[in-house]
């Protein structure tokens, strides 16, 4: 099988779209993180000190993530270079490295949804519990 010029060039917008996704998550956990930062300072509280330790760690997977993608994005650009100058063989090992880390990314996008996921579920469970004392 030979890889042509256009198969890496495939992933230029999976990452452009995928890079708009992560950023949109980042806009959203920034402008939360503010928002927790103004009630910590009126009433410090150990349920935002634990919501703060949440987003910490959503927050660094969102960086890697962003990282791992515009790294897959370089080997995508390297590999298309490597085909334009006929190195098929070693074309195919920068592309297969690429897909290996868009893969990585989208398995850490995964794993901070869960997370985004459960602790959602705790602030749900939360005002349900509260609900519940009230009647």
């Amino acid at each position: 099988m030979e890889l042509g010029i256009g198969t890496p060039a495939l992933l230029f917008s999976t990452v452009s779209l995928l890079m708009i996704a992560f950023t949109n998550r980042f806009m959203s956990m920034a402008s939360l993180i503010r928002g927790l930062h103004e009630k910590f300072q009126l009433n410090p509280d150990d349920s935002i000190l634990k919501q703060i330790q949440n987003l910490r760690l959503r927050m660094k997977l969102i960086q890697y993530m962003q990282i791992i993608a515009i790294f897959s994005l370089i080997l995508s650009v390297v590999c298309m270079f490597l085909l334009f100058m006929n190195e098929q063989l070693i074309a195919r090992w920068f592309f297969g490295i690429g897909l290996l880390g868009m893969c990585i990314a989208l398995g850490m996008s995964a794993w901070e949804i869960i997370i985004s996921t459960k602790a959602l579920e705790v602030e749900l469970s939360d005002m349900e519990d509260l609900l519940g004392k009230n009647k």
